[in-house]
Order: C-alpha cells, then sequence, then structure tokens
C-alpha cells in the first residue's frame, strides 16, 4: 500500500538503466520483473495488474530471443536452420543429441534437450546440468557432450568469445557494447570461472537488452506519431506490457509486432508473441 501513488492510486515501478552488467533494465520499489508466471501465486498475483478504466492490456514477448541470437552470432547451420525452418527447436535438439527422428522424441527427451538449450548461453556447468535434471554427472556430462557435437559451431563460438576475453579483457554485444572482465585473467579459480560464464553469456544476453531497448525508443515515438490509445506501461527483459483502448488494439498489435521483429535484424526469423486480455495473466 506504500508504493501506490496519491495521486493516480497506481503502482509506478523504477527502471534502472546502469545496474544490471548485461545492460538490461532493472526495476525497483516495487521489483516488478521478478513475478513468476509458471508458479500459482505467481499467476495468481498478476491477475492483480489490471489497465485503466475502459482499457485493455496487451503484452508481447519475444519468442526464444537468446536462441536465435546464439544462431545468428555462432552461425551454427543446425540451430540456424531450425529456426528457419520453424521446427520446436528443443524436439530438433533433442533429435541430434539422440540420434532419432523428431517423431520418435519423448517428453523427457525433449525436456532434457530443453535445459540445454536454455543452459548454453548461460554457461551451465555439467554439474549444474545435473542438478536440474536429476541425472548423474556422466549422463550430464553424455548430454552435454552430445549437444556440442551436434551443434560444433555453437562450441567453437564460446570458445572463441573467451579467446577473444582474455586477449583484450572484454566482450560485447552485437552492437559493440561492452563488459569488462578482467577477472578472467585471474588466478582464483572461482574468480576465473565467474568471469567466463559472464564472457558467454553477456554478448547474448546484453545483444537482447539492446535489442528491445531499440524497440521500446521505435514504439514510443511511432504509437504517438499514429496517434494511437496506446502507452507502454512495462518492461520485463524480453516482454513489453502496454495498455490500450480497444478501438486501437488491432492497429496497436501490428505496430509492436513490427517494431520489436525489425528492431535488430538476425539472420534466422525474430518472432512476437503478442496477446491482450483484462489484466496481466490473461494477456500474458
Amino acid at each position: 500500500a506504500g508504493l501506490v501513488h496519491p495521486e493516480t492510486g497506481r503502482i509506478h515501478t523504477n527502471f534502472n538503466q546502469t545496474v544490471t552488467a548485461t545492460g538490461r533494465l532493472s526495476s525497483s520499489n516495487p521489483n516488478l520483473q521478478n513475478i513468476p508466471v509458471r508458479s500459482g501465486i505467481g499467476r495468481e498475483i498478476r491477475t492483480a495488474f489490471v489497465p485503466a478504466e475502459g482499457y485493455t492490456l496487451l503484452a508481447a514477448d519475444y519468442v526464444q530471443i537468446e536462441l536465435r541470437i546464439l544462431a545468428h552470432m555462432s552461425g551454427d547451420p543446425g540451430l540456424v536452420e531450425a529456426f528457419s525452418n520453424n521446427e520446436d527447436i528443443h524436439t530438433a535438439a533433442a533429435a541430434r543429441i539422440f540420434g532419432i527422428s523428431p517423431e520418435e522424441v519423448t517428453r523427457d527427451q525433449r525436456r532434457k534437450a530443453k535445459e540445454v538449450n536454455y543452459g548454453i548461453p548461460y554457461g551451465i556447468s555439467v554439474y549444474e546440468l545435473s542438478q536440474r535434471l536429476r541425472v548423474t554427472y556422466d549422463e550430464a556430462k553424455e548430454l552435454m557432450d552430445q549437444y556440442h557435437q551436434s551443434y560444433p559451431k555453437i562450441n567453437q563460438f564460446m570458445n572463441a568469445l573467451l579467446e577473444k576475453a582474455r586477449a583484450q579483457g572484454y566482450v560485447e554485444t552485437l552492437l559493440g557494447r561492452r563488459r569488462y572482465v578482467p577477472q578472467i585473467r585471474s588466478r582464483n579459480g572461482r574468480e576465473r570461472a565467474a568471469a567466463e560464464r559472464v564472457a558467454v553469456n553477456m554478448p547474448i544476453q546484453g545483444t537482447q537488452a539492446d535489442m528491445i531497448k531499440i524497440a521500446m525508443v521505435a514504439l514510443d515515438e511511432k504509437l504517438r506519431d499514429a496517434g494511437l490509445d496506446a502507452r507502454m506501461i512495462l518492461q520485463v527483459h524480453d516482454e513489453l506490457v502496454f495498455e490500450v483502448a480497444p478501438s486501437d488494439l488491432d492497429a496497436v498489435k501490428t505496430l509492436i509486432e513490427t517494431e520489436m521483429v525489425k528492431a535488430l535484424p538476425l539472420d534466422v526469423p525474430v518472432l512476437v508473441d503478442a496477446a491482450s486480455g483484462g489484466n496481466w495473466l490473461d494477456a500474458h
């Protein structure tokens, strides 16, 4: 209740530009970026976020954007082909890892491939993968090895990132925004490992942050120029939330999808999933 603005009667978060190391916006007082959508309580909380009377909420998400950025930056043919053909990326990975056809992939195999897919851009270790999947270290290592054999250019790309970081002391996004990682030359193994993880992750996550910021700046201008009754009210990493007059909903949705897709062109298709509803959960 103490965070409700006395004039608007609404909650207004603070967005911070220079807090996160990757360049993502962070949110505080309150933090509206850490309300989970997968847990029951998180979903219930999201129903409390509603638009002004007479408006609807529209949420637009980039779909698997960090993996698409990884495909673009690594140029791995397997990953690029799967996205270009609009395949289910986790099923495609499972088929390659286990050496079977996509039709033969089981739910459990897809689940395992999904964890590897999402862990790779974060520099996940074999031990962490084994913990997430609740499998033995050896099984997790075999999964990781099979992944690298299936997508050889991803491993090459990540090794090149590490070599470059060691040589020049920094990594950068596709647009050239840098993060310095001096600890990558540390004699302390723990410090060095942490810096190596940063060196692998920042170019990918940082590029995603650059992309959505470009889209936000463009949309702020385009929505105003088009005279549409809509405004951007929230950003949650790869998601933008808008308050829109129902009469302008179709036009706004089209404009948002167009600007988000073209913010930073990649060698694979960029997809945006947009939906609307009477509260934040329904719009997701």
